[in-house]
């Protein structure tokens, strides 16, 4: 072999250490995807299952592109939309798109990028498009040949998410799905394994240790090894409940709050003496009852930084919105968030009645038992109790409370109309 590789003129040589088919595992490659005309496809899902740094990202990245290419080993024919859905839409661009493993990293014919068009195009005309799992309404229209979803055990609502993505595989004549993740054994995870059409690689970190960092092996793996979160995370196995356990993934997950909101009431001037900015956040739980997590008002701060409160508190409680008051000053409001993110989902609403009406369908769902805080929240709670029909008792304008008003009418009396109460 030696000799034949010397035989060989350089840029063949050159070429063979970069080509996909030469460098990868087998648990990088998919079956076989040219099926003879007519043929029933042998799959429609293919799951790389595996630990962190076993190669995901890559195997994933060059599937993608070998599609949009028409690489004969991966398809019968170039697929001409590929959707890329990743947890948020930062994690689509900063691993699957530009990270080290990511599309734009790979050797050959590379795909022009469009950030603000979320969009990468190939030469050929052949468009992957990303998508945030955050936002599975934004699936819903588009169509795709392929699809890739990557670390989907970790998306907050995968199930929503992942049922769009299978809608829009409707293009040519074998459209499919590849899920690169991590394992936990979530219900849609174990769905998908179980399904006849899915067909399971596995890889463990291990595996790709050339490629990773000497101190990473010898502290993580070192460390983990062996144990219930390494052999999850490291060996990429699907770890079930123990029999005896107190406590249950299933009854865990039917527990958890759904949906977390984030809801701004942005001053409208940013002088000196000016109105708070309002920051509220509450989630809705599966019972129905929402809980209101956080007030992080702040009072004298310019744009940039309630703005930065707010995304700081919407990533620490791993919300799933922004929900933004737009009547005054609000559109600035959204443009500064999206300044700092531009990946943030921002829902504006606007107020079409006056600031007692708004909160008296909310007073109601506090009179049903309906609302809970987590905690003590002292401030608001003050501006609450001060609020009437004339607004509060010393004139100043209740931030706080509109906030909360947004945020809970957003959860629980529809994610953009206001409440409306019927009057006998």
């Amino acid at each position: 072999m030696p000799a034949f590789l010397a035989s060989l003129p350089p840029p063949l040589i050159q070429a063979l250490g970069t080509d996909w088919l030469h460098l990868a595992r087998g648990d990088q490659l998919p079956p076989c995807a040219t099926e003879t005309a007519g043929a029933i496809p042998p799959w429609t899902t293919w799951a790389v299952i595996g630990g962190r740094g076993s190669g995901k990202t890559r195997t994933g990245a060059e599937w993608v592109r070998a599609l949009a290419l028409g690489d004969p080993a991966f398809t019968a024919e170039p697929v001409g939309r590929i959707a890329l859905v990743g947890e948020t839409f930062a994690d689509v661009r900063d691993v699957m798109i530009e990270g080290s493993s990511g599309l734009l990293s790979l050797a050959g014919p590379r795909a022009r990028w469009s950030p603000s068009r979320r969009r990468l195009e190939w030469d050929n005309g052949a468009v992957a498009m990303a998508f945030s799992a955050e936002e599975p309404d934004s699936l819903r229209g588009p169509q795709f040949g392929a699809a890739w979803s990557d670390e989907l055990a970790k998306w907050r609502s995968p199930d929503a998410a992942y049922d769009m993505i299978q809608f829009g595989l409707r293009l040519g004549r074998h459209p499919r799905g590849l899920v690169t993740t991590t394992s936990r054994p979530i219900p849609l995870i174990r769905r998908l394994l179980a399904d006849s059409l899915t067909v399971v690689s596995r890889s463990r970190t291990a595996d790709n240790a050339a490629n990773l960092a000497p101190a990473f092996l010898e502290a993580v793996v070192g460390r983990y090894a062996g144990t219930r979160l390494g052999r999850q995370e490291l060996e990429g196995e699907l770890i079930e409940d123990r029999p005896d356990a107190l406590w249950t993934r299933a009854g865990i997950e039917a527990g958890r709050v759904a949906r977390i909101v984030v809801a701004v009431d942005p001053p409208a001037s940013s002088r000196a003496g000016a109105d708070a900015c309002g920051i509220v956040a509450a989630g809705l739980a599966p019972d129905g009852c929402a809980y209101v997590l956080a007030d992080a008002t702040l009072r004298g701060a310019k744009p940039q930084g309630w703005a930065a409160a707010a995304l700081a508190l919407y990533r620490r409680l791993e919300a799933d919105a922004l929900v933004v008051e737009v009547n005054q000053g609000g559109e600035m409001a959204s443009a500064v968030l999206h300044e700092i993110d531009p990946a943030v989902p921002v829902t504006p609403v606007r107020a079409m009645r006056g600031k007692y009406l708004r909160a008296e369908s909310v007073a109601v769902l506090y009179a049903q038992g309906r609302v809970r805080h987590a905690g003590a929240l002292p401030a608001l709670e003050d501006e609450m109790c001060d609020f009437g029909s004339d607004g509060l008792s010393g004139g100043a304008s209740p931030d706080r409370v509109d906030a909360l008003v947004w945020a809970l009418t957003h959860l629980m009396l529809g994610p953009r109309a206001e409440p409306r109460i019927r009057r006998l």
